[in-house]
This record gives C-alpha cells, structure tokens and sequence, in this order.
C-alpha cells in the first residue's frame, strides 16, 4: 500500500467487528505514530489506550450519559458556528450517514439510537484518548495532536484495522479522567475508536466526497 493509497482509502468506520486488536499492534502502530512531526520535535500528546474492562465501563457510561440527555462539557470547545460552506459539507454529511442507513430524516427514534451506537464507539474493541498538558502552547498542540492522531489512522488502515476519530469519546472527560486515570493538567482533546471494520455494514461502504482542490487552493504563480 502507497501512501496515497492509505490516505484516499482511509475513511471513517462507524461499525466494528468484535475481534480484539492484539496488543503488539496497537503497540506497533503507536511505536512508528511517534515518528509524526510536531512543533520543535515537542511532542506534546500523551495517549490512553482502554481495551478490555475499562472500556466495557466507559461504554455503558458514556451510553447512559447520552440517554440521560446530560450535555458535552469537553475540554477543548466543540465549534457551533461555521461559514456556510463549511456548514453545508457539514449537514451533507450527516444525510449521507442517515441514507446509508436507512433512516428518514423524521424517524427521531432512529436517528437517536445511532447516536446511542456513536456513543458507544461503534462497538469498537479499543480507544485510544488524545491528550495534551495545559501548561503547553495548546493552539500548536493541537495541530500536533491531528498530526499524530491522522498518522495512528493511517498506520491502522495500512494493518487493516478501521478508525474513527471521535468527539463523543471525549464528551464528558471527568468520566475518563475517573476510568483511565487521566490527570487534571492534561486536557483531553479527541479519542479514536479501533477495531476491524464490519465490512458488511452499509455504513462503511457509502460513497465518500471531498471538495475539489479549486474551492480549497489558491496559486500565486
């Protein structure tokens, strides 16, 4: 595989099989996502991988928590207010998400359940949290973080194994920070879910888009 071929064939899994990732691999993935660049070689991510029981309990939590309509208090702000071209790549999204799985618009029971899934990572058997301290340079440390964590996803495609990068794994970070120990000075900033994807599941297999490179380059010649 090319690393053309990880970056184009690479997409977002919304449903795992339930076969566990050995622990070497996940190990070798993390191993070679080190060598990812960061702002004057700091290296500012610290990760938590939760497999296992931790991850079962996290689960059915952050399950509950969204069944009992308790908002996101995240560690770094979700955004709510977009330019519009970015807001409508954003609502087509989420109506080719619903399409592929057969949900109408209107079907609200439907469409919760789905988040109820999200919510539990998509069955994923493991997750690993992306964090960064509060004393660095948080807005450089997060462009660390997406280039880490777009390395992770890669690593895995090229394995085999499906990724999701996901918000609602770190929706509500006091329930991590109880689970997997993570301590107030690191803010908790995205969690990935890992796993073999179903490949059977249509929510896998839709047709994906990006915008056409003239909407997103700009050449001074």
């Amino acid at each position: 595989m090319t690393v053309e071929e990880a970056i184009t064939g690479r997409r977002s899994i919304r449903k795992f099989k339930t076969d566990k990732v050995p622990r070497e691999v996940i190990e070798h993935i993390l191993d070679a996502a080190q060598w990812s660049p960061s702002w004057g070689n700091t290296q500012p991510w610290e990760l938590y991988v939760l497999t296992g029981e931790p991850l079962e309990e996290f689960r059915k939590a952050n399950h509950m928590k969204i069944i009992n309509g308790e908002d996101y208090k995240t560690d770094i702000p979700i955004p709510e207010i977009w330019p519009d071209h970015l807001k409508k790549r954003y609502g087509e999204i989420g109506k080719t998400l619903l399409s592929a799985l057969g949900i109408p618009r209107e079907d609200k029971e439907s469409r919760n359940k789905f988040y109820e899934e999200m919510a539990q990572l998509f069955g994923a058997p493991c997750m690993i949290i992306a964090c960064i301290p509060r004393a660095s340079a948080v807005e450089y440390a997060l462009l660390d973080v997406g280039l880490v964590v777009q390395t992770i996803c890669l690593l895995a495609h090229d394995r085999g194994l499906g990724t999701c990068i996901m918000a609602a794994a770190v929706g509500y970070p006091e329930l991590l920070r109880s689970i997997a120990s993570i301590p107030d000075e690191l803010l908790i900033v995205v969690g990935i879910a890992l796993g073999y994807p179903d490949g059977a599941a249509p929510i896998n297999a839709f047709k994906r888009v990006r915008a056409d490179t003239s909407e997103v380059v700009t050449w001074i010649d």
